[in-house]
């Protein structure tokens, strides 16, 4: 029976179209190379640069909203365009671009011009990046993909920071050092997609209007701004993963040893995000996603109960699970319940309202965590998750003419 299941599995891969292994390792590669250094930029900036903690705080502020605004626009642009990979190569060029900046700062003003032009191309990329997945990849195979491209990606988030740590420890703390090498999987991932990936031409030769025109966005359908609702409230719900480290270094974990929570998380998200991808192909997606929020209910319980280093771990790992089964289905439904011409304007605003929705949630978060406690934090976002489980329980029917969803 395992052997059946392995051929069955393997099989299914072998389906999975080429494009999507090449989308999903340029995010491996550049999440590397990106990684790198954020793990240890704030760090960089006090240390070295003499920077206040506001002034770190300030810059990733900035930067953050930058990717936000950028990405409404790339979606629609690759959407008026009908060509998806010369927006996401621009976008990942100018993250690769902005790397050697940080090896080269001498300022807080240099550092936050190369984070602002980073997260402009991470802003430009990702939603045509998405939208591309949905083109080049059959319906009854998208949960699969989807699932695929996020757990490649998320190989890319823990394998940045172990790299860093071990590259600081070898060559004594020389941030500068370190910030050379992520250069490396920068480049190495846009010559990937620029030589790897083949647009699909029939995407090509439709004809295209404005998609931000009133008739467009309304074609986009009360299904689908169900789903960019249902969105918001899961990111209200699970905050930022700033607290999960914030949770390791209240309980006692050695202060060299707390990024290694962030590096578990990923792990577990990084092995679960294609297996259950794969299951939402031929499962309810609303079934799906009520079971990934009440594994983030117990995540928050099991968190606000103790912080001692097995509740944290406990609590991280159902984290991890939880990005697992929620986050490549989320943009399996926003692909599936808009028309093909419309894809990356969908993802746009998707990206969009799911980021300032981490924006409040994060204030919100940090609020109570600072007059109530943790514990007063880690129940609020239960809270959300039966909010969020409400809502999935009237969605609203029936799905939007011309698109994909069953």
């Amino acid at each position: 029976m395992s052997g059946d299941v392995k051929k069955v599995s393997g099989a299914l891969l072998g389906q999975i179209p080429s494009g999507v292994w090449v989308l999903g390792m340029v995010s491996l590669l550049m999440d590397i190379s990106s990684e790198m250094i954020h793990s240890l930029l704030p760090l960089f900036m006090v240390t070295t640069l003499g920077v206040s903690a506001f002034t770190v705080g300030l810059i990733e502020g900035l930067a953050e909203s930058t990717a936000l605004i950028v990405k409404i626009f790339s979606g629609a642009l690759s959407d008026y365009l009908g060509k998806r990979k010369g927006l996401a190569v621009f976008g990942y060029a100018l993250g690769a671009l902005t790397k050697p900046l940080f090896a080269v700062a001498a300022s807080a003003g240099i550092v936050l011009t190369a984070r602002l032009i980073d997260r402009v191309g991470k802003g430009m990329r990702g939603a045509p990046r998405d939208a591309l997945v949905a083109d080049i990849t059959p319906v009854h195979l998208r949960g699969a993909a989807y699932g695929l491209r996020q757990s490649l990606d998320t190989v890319g988030a823990f394998l940045g920071p172990l790299l860093a740590v071990g590259l600081m420890l070898l060559w004594a703390d020389d941030f500068r050092a370190v910030f050379w090498v992520a250069v490396i999987p920068g480049l190495m991932a846009v010559a990937l997609l620029v030589f790897g990936l083949r647009e699909p031409e029939q995407y090509q030769n439709v004809k295209r209007s404005n998609p931000i025109r009133r008739e467009n966005l309304v074609r986009l359908g009360l299904r689908y701004w169900w789903v960019v609702g249902i969105g918001a409230v899961f990111t209200l719900a699970r905050f930022s993963e700033a607290f999960l480290v914030l949770r390791a270094q209240q309980g006692g974990i050695p202060v060299a040893l707390v990024p290694l929570v962030m590096v578990a998380m990923n792990i577990i998200y990084a092995l679960t995000a294609y297996p259950f991808g794969k299951l939402s192909d031929g499962m309810s997606h609303i079934k799906l996603l009520s079971i990934g929020l009440v594994v983030l209910i117990c995540a928050d319980l099991v968190l606000a109960l103790n912080d001692h280093w097995s509740f944290v771990l406990a609590g991280v790992a159902l984290w991890g699970i939880h990005m697992g089964i929620t986050q490549g289905l989320l943009a399996t439904m926003v692909a599936n319940t808009v028309p093909a011409d419309l894809r990356g304007t969908a993802f746009g605003f998707f990206n969009l309202v799911s980021g300032l929705a981490m924006l409040l949630a994060s204030i919100l978060a940090g609020l109570l965590w600072d007059r109530y406690g943790a514990t007063a934090t880690f129940h609020a976002g239960a809270v959300f998750c039966i909010i969020a489980l409400a809502g999935l329980m009237r969605p609203p029917s029936p799905p939007p003419t011309g698109t994909d969803e069953n």
